[in-house]
């Protein structure tokens, strides 16, 4: 968790992508307000819009556009530190896999003036390949329900 905080701050992403399995899911679904006595729906289920559904396809394509020059949303780019914490581990649905809870900050500053704060929960999936523990499943959930920032470029 701290080496991949690490390898994303230091915009190390092929490094990164090193640590994802093939047909790993990279989802972030969408937040919204609740009356306690309707709390189910809060967060928006796998069949339902997202911030992010991605795969290991569509996570490698927006890296080779970062180095494309042509991603006019991180023209200059973002300069990220990422804070796990809260860290859980407990078996997982498989021997060779473990489900890993966290939480995190993000904070992203870009150019001058623009500054911007995600915080929430990830619930991954980590499966063991060839001796290495790589993401195979990860559900970002942000503590907002309204996003400031004016893109969500980055990789949490």
């Amino acid at each position: 968790m701290y080496r991949e905080a690490r390898l994303l701050d230091s915009r190390r992403f092929d490094d990164w992508l090193d640590l994802l399995t093939d047909d790993v899911k990279y989802w972030m679904p969408l937040r919204s307000n609740r009356y306690p006595a309707n709390k189910e729906g809060e967060i928006s289920r796998e069949d339902e819009l997202a911030i992010m559904d991605e795969d290991k396809d569509s996570l490698t394509r927006r890296i080779r556009r970062l180095d494309s020059g042509m991603a006019w949303a991180e023209d200059p780019p973002s300069r990220t530190r990422h804070f796990v914490s809260n860290i859980e581990v407990e078996p997982g649905q498989r021997d060779s896999e473990l489900r890993v809870y966290s939480n995190f900050i993000m904070y992203r500053t870009r150019g001058e003036t623009e500054e911007d704060f995600y915080v929430g929960s990830r619930e991954d999936v980590l499966r063991r390949e060839n001796g290495q523990l790589r993401v195979a499943y990860r559900k970002v959930v942000l503590d907002q329900t309204v996003l400031l920032a004016k893109n969500v470029s980055n990789f949490f």
